[in-house]
């Protein structure tokens, strides 16, 4: 996770993202969009000190896709890790399909894509250019990793720009 740039959607409490900063993460963006989840993920990042080093947009995730342009994204991210609600099945084909979508230029080369899920729930294999590499399943719960398969674009890394401008 050192040096990483850490995308998290479907943020919730802020759990995995603040994970990510703990284990040295070059960047961490999150992006969640219910109040309550964004009141308990502000709070804990002023609790650890986190509130300025980590971005979170207060929208939804496929608002916040959607608006990237075609190629023109500021940001690239080695990691992203996506955990919507289990009761939102569609969110996940819609959200993997995006991001191994080439035009977002979201993916850095190399790139580790992990959708946490019920274990019960199959995801497809490919999304784009996104391909599975491997699944871990434990209790209920289960987490696909996806690797990609696209050439990458030399777009620079996050520079500190809001993307949707609803940074919180």
């Amino acid at each position: 996770m050192e040096g990483a740039r850490f995308l998290d959607l479907y943020a919730g409490s802020g759990a995995v993202g603040i994970e990510a900063a703990s284990r040295g993460a070059a960047s961490v963006v999150m992006v969640e969009r219910a109040e309550p989840a964004l009141k308990v993920l502000r709070l804990n990042l002023e609790k650890l000190g986190l509130r300025g080093s980590v971005r979170v947009h207060a929208t939804g995730v496929d608002r916040f896709l959607r608006r990237l342009r075609p190629g023109m994204s500021p940001m690239q991210f080695d990691v992203m890790f996506l955990d919507p609600p289990y009761d939102a099945a569609e969110e996940y084909a819609l959200t993997l399909r995006s991001l191994g979508a080439t035009e977002t230029g979201l993916l850095a080369s190399g790139a580790l894509v992990i959708a946490e899920h019920r274990r019960k729930v199959k995801l497809d294999e490919k999304y784009g250019t996104l391909y599975r590499t491997r699944v871990l399943e434990q209790g209920d719960a289960a987490l696909s990793f996806y690797a990609s398969d696209a050439p990458h674009s030399s777009v620079a890394s996050d520079s500190g720009t809001a993307v949707s401008g609803e940074e919180a």
